[in-house]
């Protein structure tokens, strides 16, 4: 058996002294359980331990054991969690002093890897020992060679019950369906974009079938290339179906192979070839909704059928530069979010009539006039709303571009027009996550909390890995004084993305309410750590300063961020710090600027400004007195 602690080599770098805590957690943790099951320890690698049983069974009750100690362990409050996969062979060993050597050795090494976190994989000769003595289920992996070893062998992996009971129920409410990455087997490489755009375009026309939930590709895209099988995606994805295929693009010409497959039983539902022209593109994406729909006893509804037939034509090389902007939108990196704003404008200049790229285009403005841009707020605003009105008299069944003209209204003070497009784009794609995110955000400023923990949830459910819905959902539940609820949507976040940076600031918000400063001061560093934008490293820095009481240095930090150009993304922070600092004067200048309005209303670390006279005066500017 092979164990290896996940993500270890990253933490040390990130924060090695509390990493070192955890290390040690974990092996007061294991070696108790190596002992009761009787495994000999070999050896500690250490963040992992070699370990040798005189049974297969002893070795799999010793894993599922562990992991359960280690789940039973992260799920208490305030605990730092932390992860280990484990592998395990049945083999022969050649003993060498105190190590054993071999194949056998290397094959649970090369095992180990391909576990989930927090999960076991097992080798066949495993199975063949312990499939009939255990109650956990075996689930057999897509076979896979090992380095080392010519032939493939098979593996499975332990279901383990907790890792079910933690999954959203496929069982009650529309039937909820995952689209997975396509293959691009095209002869030209970077064909790629057109595989994964096609993905999304097929999540899109799904998601607007009412009786139908499909996953968004923000938690699809981690299983592109995977070796899971559907039983395991499925549980982990929630979903009762499961949509795959290839695309493969010569020139003008497209082979689109789809197939469909049920989650429970593994079996094929429906499959097709479409060999057509790249101009067909949308009838065949018609035609895959309906057969999905009949396959999976769906109802069309008269105006889902004419939504599907009524797509307005785009020209195919107008079509492939948006696909290529939409697929580049999702690396927020401004490199990549210059070159989608470039590729939507092209889509724009070969097709005036591209509704998807209007709209494309002003949310890629919007971010990068958000998080990158120098130009004011009052230039870019009105560009991104003239872009997305024109997409609505294009398209207007178009969800994604009322979704975003409900957040340009609401952030315009439009609260009633605002909430018409959200209600309106969810009518049209009840699966759209980003708006049941908006949505749920300007109802909690609205002090309309429940209706806004709702369509959060919403939005987990439309796109469970998604970090910063958790993360929001998070410090709603967190500041309407439910932790417990809170902690468990940021340990979700931690497993989902391996402990980045929305992960340590849902961690940093949640010790700071919990009046643990030790520890916030420690995931305030590890955000900075993680964060991809430069700029937020020196304000987490001058926030612990604040914190600390070293007002001098924070200051000093503030001061360096007045001579560098305004991002309106970054302004609610630096209220927050002067509001630490008990500079109430700077706090309000900051906060005039800023349309983030969820901390304010919120956070208690704000209560002071918010007793002050002139918090009236500002919800009376955002029209909310």
């Amino acid at each position: 058996m092979f164990t290896d602690m996940v993500g270890y080599t990253a933490s040390t770098q990130a924060n090695e002294a509390r990493t070192l805590e955890l290390l040690r957690e974990q092996e007061k943790l294991v070696r108790p359980l190596l002992k009761t099951h009787k495994g000999r320890e070999i050896k500690s690698m250490g963040d992992g331990f070699l370990v040798e049983f005189d049974s297969a069974l002893k070795a799999i009750q010793c894993a599922v054991d562990i992991q359960r100690r280690i789940y039973e362990r992260n799920a208490q409050p305030g605990l730092a969690p932390f992860q280990i996969r484990i592998g395990i062979h049945l083999g022969d060993v050649e003993q060498r002093g105190t190590d054993i050597l071999g194949d056998a050795v290397n094959i649970a090494a090369r095992l180990e890897p391909i576990a989930e976190p927090g999960g076991i994989c097992v080798s066949g000769a495993v199975h063949e020992q312990v499939w009939n003595k255990i109650s956990d289920k075996l689930e057999k992996l897509l076979p896979k060679a090992l380095k080392g070893l010519q032939v493939p062998i098979d593996i499975y992996r332990v279901v383990l019950p907790w890792t079910v009971e933690e999954r959203t129920s496929p069982s009650s409410g529309p039937t909820r369906l995952a689209v997975l990455p396509f293959a691009n087997i095209s002869p030209d490489p970077k064909d790629e974009y057109f595989a994964d755009g096609l993905t999304e375009e097929l999540i899109t026309v799904l998601s607007q079938l009412r009786e139908l939930r499909v996953i968004a590709r923000t938690s699809v895209t981690p299983y592109k290339s995977t070796s899971k099988g559907v039983a395991q995606i499925g549980a982990e994805l929630g979903v009762d179906s499961v949509l795959e295929g290839s695309v493969r693009k010569a020139g003008d010409e497209l082979r689109i192979t789809v197939q469909l497959i049920d989650v429970g039983t593994q079996e094929h539902t429906w499959a097709n070839t479409y060999d057509r022209k790249l101009e067909k593109v949308f009838a065949i994406q018609a035609d895959i909704a309906r057969q999905v729909a009949e396959a999976l006893r769906i109802r069309l509804r008269a105006a889902e059928e004419a939504r599907l037939e009524s797509r307005p034509p785009v020209r195919p090389e107008s079509y492939l530069a948006y696909l290529r902007g939409r697929t580049l939108m999702h690396d927020p990196t401004q490199p990549a979010l210059e070159s989608a704003k470039q590729a939507f404008e092209l889509a724009i200049s070969l097709d005036p009539n591209n509704a998807p790229a209007h709209s494309g285009l002003s949310d890629v403005i919007r971010t990068i006039g958000w998080w990158y841009s120098a130009v004011p707020r009052e230039e870019w605003d009105p560009i991104c709303r003239r872009l997305v009105t024109r997409a609505i008299e294009l398209d207007p069944n178009l969800a994604e571009a009322h979704a975003s003209l409900g957040e340009i209204l609401a952030t315009d003070h439009e609260y009633v027009s605002a909430e018409k497009e959200f209600k309106l784009a969810l009518s049209l794609n009840p699966s759209y996550s980003l708006a049941h995110n908006w949505y749920a955000g300007w109802l909690a400023v609205l002090g309309r909390t429940e209706e806004a923990l709702r369509e959060f949830s919403l939005a987990e459910g439309a796109d469970p890995s998604w970090s910063y819905n958790l993360l929001y959902y998070a410090l709603l539940l967190l500041w309407r004084g439910r932790p417990d609820e809170a902690l468990a949507k940021i340990e979700k976040m931690g497993r989902e993305e391996s402990f980045g940076e929305a992960y340590h600031a849902g961690l940093a918000c949640y010790h700071l309410a919990r009046s643990d400063l030790p520890r916030a001061l420690q995931e305030f560093d590890a955000w900075a750590e993680k964060t991809t934008e430069p700029r937020w490293r020196p304000l987490l820095q001058s926030l612990s300063y604040a914190l600390t009481g070293k007002t001098e240095q924070s200051r000093a930090l503030l001061r360096q961020e007045e001579t560098l150009p305004a991002l309106p993304g970054l302004q609610w922070i630096i209220a927050e710090i002067y509001c630490e600092l008990g500079d109430l004067d700077e706090c309000f200048r900051w906060m005039d600027k800023t349309t983030n309005l969820l901390m304010f209303v919120f956070d208690p670390r704000l209560e002071p400004a918010r007793r002050d006279p002139r918090y009236q005066a500002f919800l009376r500017k955002w029209k909310l007195a």
